[in-house]
């Protein structure tokens, strides 16, 4: 199969290194409460999450909104600094990323910026998601000053240990130069169906696990096994895969937990890593 074709040094993972959990955005919180409690359930193994409320921070703060990113702050700060044996979320993750459209590099700049500020300054965000990234060379320039940007704005805060994470939302092997201007990229997002069959680039293997996110829709309960190998084989420590898809007139699989989120949760285990 193609996934199996990925050079040595790409199947780093398939030996056990812990995979965890990203999400691209669940719903607001008033649509999806029962979501977003999961995230800040003790044991579940979540690197980060994003919030989203209209393409971005919103007008004005959203209490239903501050709310659950309350309950996730806090549940990363028990886990880091000494909370209850039992609350596991990974002192990796847990944290909650802000949501910037950058409209495939159409969205100006000072924009971005704007909106950055708000979700600093509203909901004390960890860090941010840049969605529809650009994966061109041409655009590699005005990413890197962008990510450049939020990194320093990230250290001024209070609100970002270890000067937040920066995650580029591309769906897609990007241009290799893309791996500096990030903590980490999405170099897979679509359906199950593209997915069992997709290629890794070799230049990935130059990085660990940790600079890669896959998201997988349309994925059956009975290829979970499947999609947690294809996942190590190509070297990403982070993941979301659902059985939801975006047929049915339902426009985002990835705004609700899937049918088999124990299950999924279980597979890949709880724990904290450093």
């Amino acid at each position: 199969m193609p996934y199996l074709t990925a050079p040595t040094d790409a199947r780093r993972t398939a030996g056990g290194e812990p995979l965890g959990f990203g999400v691209p955005g669940y719903a607001h919180p008033l649509l999806a409460p029962a979501e977003w409690a999961e995230l800040a359930r003790p044991g579940t193994p979540l690197h980060w999450a994003v919030l989203n409320i209209a393409d971005g921070p919103g007008s004005r703060p959203d209490p239903h909104c501050l709310e659950a990113a309350g309950r996730l702050r806090n549940a990363r700060e028990r886990a880091l600094h000494g909370g209850s044996p039992d609350d596991t979320v990974r002192a990796s993750g847990g944290r909650l990323l802000g949501h910037l459209d950058l409209a495939w590099g159409e969205r100006p700049f000072e924009e971005l910026i704007a909106d950055a500020r708000s979700f600093i300054d509203w909901y004390r965000i960890g860090g941010f998601y840049l969605a529809r990234c650009p994966a061109e060379r041409a655009g590699l320039p005005a990413v890197r000053s962008l990510t450049g940007t939020l990194h320093a704005l990230l250290a001024e805060s209070d609100s970002a240990d270890d000067g937040g994470r920066l995650v580029l939302g591309h769906g897609t092997h990007p241009y290799p130069g893309y791996a500096e201007a990030a903590d980490q990229l999405v170099t897979f997002q679509g359906p199950w169906t593209d997915y069992r069959w997709s290629q890794v680039a070799e230049w990935t293997a130059d990085y660990p696990p940790e600079r890669f996110a896959h998201f997988v829709h349309g994925v059956p309960r009975t290829h979970l096994e499947e999609a947690m190998r294809i996942a190590r084989w190509q070297g990403a420590g982070t993941i979301f895969f659902t059985d939801r898809d975006d047929r049915s007139g339902q426009s985002d699989p990835f705004a609700a937990l899937p049918r088999y989120w124990d299950e999924i949760v279980s597979r890949v285990g709880p724990g904290i890593s450093e």
